[in-house]
């Protein structure tokens, strides 16, 4: 009977802990839902994750190296990626994933590199901002650097 009573405690803790979620799996899932939207041209999946009210930034160095902060609609980059030849193979690949998480409140830098049609084209970081929405996270601010040099150590 002892024996019994251990299995059925071992089985409710046991579906306890597999029923707490971790935050910063909830967040990377997120992202990975962004991008695998990106990689098919599926803008309603990248969307599903995205505030309705998101910023987007690059931060760039123009051609005599001055700094430039670009920021681009929503509608933007959906239309980019929603239009996107067929012929045409984008391949942004996250080489890391480092997350922070307090409350309903999320941060995630992840260095990249891109590749089109499978040539590498530059690397650089993404920084996202996150927010849980009613149980969801939504990514509402997204920021990345674009270079060429420095890249593949």
């Amino acid at each position: 009977m002892i024996r019994f009573l251990r299995y059925i405690a071992f089985l409710v803790v046991s579906v306890a802990v597999g029923q707490t979620s971790n935050p910063e799996i909830e967040v990377k899932k997120t992202i990975d839902t962004f991008f695998e939207g990106f990689h098919k041209g599926d803008t309603i999946l990248m969307k599903s994750v995205l505030s309705d009210k998101i910023v987007l930034q690059t931060a760039v160095k123009d051609r005599q190296g001055k700094d430039k902060l670009l920021t681009e609609e929503l509608k933007e980059l959906t239309l980019a990626i929603g239009n996107r030849p067929a012929d045409q193979k984008w391949d942004e690949r996250l080489l890391d994933y480092k997350i922070q998480v307090d409350g309903n409140m999320a941060h995630a830098w992840t260095p990249y590199e891109f590749w089109f049609n499978g040539q590498f084209s530059h690397c650089g970081v993404n920084s996202f901002q996150l927010f849980q929405e009613d149980g969801d996270w939504k990514i509402i601010y997204l920021i990345d650097t674009r270079r060429k040099q420095g890249c593949r150590d």
